[in-house]
């Protein structure tokens, strides 16, 4: 006579909730350790940056000019004031203007310059810097719970770190819209992934409102709607309905100029400032790594070679993601590769790209999860990307052309 299998109780409320905060407490202990030394260790690296190089000329945007390098601890907060932060900061100040190239930066950032200015004294770039950095941190802590639910813990703790030494990581700390943006993009697919359709869109919208790429969050949306529609976990109609949020976003900015200037492709348009065009991604690969080995030792050869340092990895490991990961990640994953790999400054074609890899946080999922089995893999990440990230924030404080 076969003994009858007794089926395990279920946890309580209670049980569970007692399970999962000793995790939470853990995971947001560790990102918040991670940020502060990250803070720190930028910190150091930007006034030394500017201490140690002679800077170059600094380059000023419309309303907002650029101040001249000058000694002081004002460097502690102004040196990360450089290239594009002068944009954002000037939107978020003076507005946009038709024709003088602003309709290229998108708005979610400079609202929320705009938003916090008035409780930090008044002062723009004050409220530039602590939007940035609490996006940061709380970027960290999505990423830490997000890559804990896909690959563990353990996988978790690497990709923080991985992102706080990632080579262009200053950027998130910086008067730009990589923190916010990144945020953004892990909130949306995180509740996509968790069938929360509207979070995923309403984040999914403020992304495509942050940064031109955003929208490009509808395909890995629309794929995991589709998905969980088949398996009957969410209603088609709603989870599609809300996976259309980053083309609201996109939408919502193009009606602007649509009203503001009569050219409702204003933020197209004015890309041509910056004169980039159009090249098939194969070619600016071949491009990018015929420039960076074409001038060893010389200017500019230099910053040709660290683009290519970050790119080729970033390249690798996106095709681990296409191999190891859920589709909505994959997409976007090479969507957001693709995007600017596609739409080049010729005579440099990686210009940026180390920037763009900065929020395409799965790479970050390859040597996190490759280091599991192989732990040369995480000393040599951590070492090759803290050393590029040292030199790169070190030029960009001086006003060379890391942007």
């Amino acid at each position: 006579m076969t003994t009858p299998r007794v089926r395990e109780a279920e946890p309580t409320a209670a049980e569970h909730r007692a399970e999962v905060r000793p995790r939470l407490r853990r995971g947001l202990r560790y990102c918040v350790a991670v940020f502060v030394a990250f803070r720190l260790g930028i910190t150091v690296l930007e006034v030394a940056g500017v201490a140690l190089l002679p800077g170059l000329d600094p380059v000023g945007a419309p309303g907002w000019p650029a101040n001249e390098t000058t000694p002081g601890w004002h460097n502690v907060v102004t040196s990360s004031e450089r290239f594009d932060a002068l944009w954002f900061l000037s939107i978020a100040t003076e507005g946009y203007r038709d024709g003088d190239g602003s309709a290229a930066f998108f708005p979610g950032y400079p609202l929320l310059i705009r938003a916090v200015t008035p409780l930090v004294g008044g002062h723009p770039l004050a409220a530039a810097l602590l939007v940035s950095n609490l996006a940061a941190l709380a970027a960290m802590v999505v990423l830490y719970f997000l890559t804990s639910s896909e690959f563990g813990e353990a996988a978790a703790r690497r990709a923080v770190l991985y992102l706080a030494v990632f080579p262009t990581s200053f950027f998130l700390l910086a008067p730009y819209s990589e923190a916010p943006f990144l945020l953004f993009a892990l909130l949306t697919l995180w509740a996509a992934r968790r069938g929360r359709w509207e979070i995923a869109g309403v984040a999914g919208a403020a992304a495509a409102a942050t940064r031109n790429v955003g929208v490009l969050l509808v395909a890995p949306l629309l794929a995991e709607a589709v998905a969980q529609a088949d398996e009957e976990r969410v209603s088609r109609a709603r989870a599609v309905g809300w996976s259309l949020g980053p083309a609201v976003g996109t939408a919502a900015y193009l009606f602007f100029w649509w009203r503001f200037s009569g050219d409702w492709l204003a933020p197209l348009h004015q890309q041509a400032t910056w004169q980039r065009e159009f090249l098939f991604p194969l070619g600016t690969l071949v491009a990018g790594t015929r420039e960076a080995f074409r001038f060893p030792g010389v200017y500019p050869g230099g910053y040709h070679l660290l683009d290519w340092l970050v790119a080729v990895p970033a390249l690798a490991a996106a095709v681990w993601v296409a191999a190891r990961t859920a589709v909505p990640y994959r997409l976007y994953t090479w969507l957001s590769i693709l995007a600017p790999l596609s739409f080049v400054f010729i005579p440099r074609p990686f210009m940026s790209l180390p920037r763009f890899l900065l929020v395409v946080f799965p790479l970050l999922w390859a040597p996190a999860v490759l280091a599991e089995r192989r732990p040369s893999v995480h000393g040599a990440t951590v070492a090759a990307s803290s050393a590029l990230l040292g030199i790169m924030t070190v030029l960009f404080a001086g006003w060379y052309y890391v942007f």
